[in-house]
């Protein structure tokens, strides 16, 4: 094994982290501050890929193209947060439901399975040619790496806000934040919008980067941001605990994922397992808690110096 070949790659590894990190940090939204287990991300990925590269094709501006993939984002979430909230429907449920219809808008969408689009006819922000060889300012990489910064800025700015704080005060407790009178289902429904709105600006990055937007992109994307969320936490948990340092160990957890990915690849492990190697790896990250609590926990001590049994 050539260990050239491994360094030659890790640029390429560090923007799809750097892109699939603004996936992640929506996944952090919904699982870490609402507290709900949102599915909708695998169709919302596709959607925003969908979205931006269709505007593109008709004429658009990437950036025009990015924003309304973020608005088609916005409405797939409000589409679950709809389900959740005025119909009754389980979260996890409601998500699956506007999972399964964004495939056949996906599709309707782009006319067929996948459409490409030609780095060398449009003028696309990032793309896999512009991590080496290429002005510093159209460094994929680097594009990224500052929209990713804005983003953690704007969010740490908005949970700051007499808003945010009442998203995040429904997802710590909802029956307090409904005592205080938050309108609950407001916000549940505003964080799965938002949410998915960033999962959908991710997929429009990450159709650019790859010259494609496909119907089945997003599958499996959960897992990813999963494992982004908890490979972050676990890494830095004891040393980040401001609101935008959580947000940047969740990039820095899906960079260290597509780290580890690359480095699985250039160890030649069948590409066919790397799905399975995520959920492995996703289950071991959240069971680290559990087995740190049961197994390696010190024994309350009660009053009078005994120890519990």
């Amino acid at each position: 094994m050539n260990i050239a070949s491994l360094f030659n790659a890790m640029p390429g590894a560090l923007a799809q982290g750097m892109i699939w990190a603004i996936m992640a940090i929506g996944v952090y939204i919904t699982y870490r501050v609402l507290d709900v287990a949102d599915l909708t991300v695998d169709g919302t990925l596709g959607l925003g890929g969908a979205v931006c590269i269709m505007c593109m094709l008709g004429g658009l501006n990437v950036w025009v193209s990015m924003i309304l993939a973020f608005v088609a984002g916005l409405l797939a979430g409000f589409a679950t947060g709809f389900f959740h909230t005025f119909m009754g429907i389980p979260v996890i449920l409601a998500g699956i439901l506007t999972q399964l219809s964004l495939y056949s808008v996906n599709l309707k969408l782009m006319g067929k399975a996948n459409q490409a689009i030609n780095v060398d006819k449009y003028d696309l922000l990032v793309s896999l040619r512009y991590i080496k060889d290429v002005p510093f300012w159209q460094n994929t990489i680097l594009d990224v790496a500052v929209i990713v910064a804005l983003l953690i800025g704007v969010l740490y700015w908005f949970f700051g806000t007499e808003f945010g704080c009442g998203v995040r005060a429904t997802g710590c407790n909802g029956h307090m934040a409904r005592a205080q009178g938050i309108n609950t289902s407001l916000t549940t429904v505003f964080g799965l919008m938002l949410s998915n709105g960033l999962v959908a600006f991710s997929g429009a990055l990450l159709s650019q980067y790859q010259g494609f937007a496909d119907v089945s992109m997003g599958r499996g994307a959960i897992v990813i941001g999963l494992a982004a969320v908890v490979i972050g936490e676990a890494v830095f948990s004891k040393i980040f605990h401001n609101f935008a340092l959580k947000l940047l160990s969740v990039a820095v957890g899906s960079i260290i994922y597509y780290i580890v990915m690359q480095v699985c690849i250039w160890l030649k492990i069948d590409t066919d397992l790397l799905k399975l190697l995520s959920a492995v790896v996703v289950a071991i990250f959240l069971a680290i808690p559990y087995w740190k609590g049961k197994y390696f926990s010190r024994p309350a001590v009660k009053k009078g110096g005994k120890q519990d049994a």
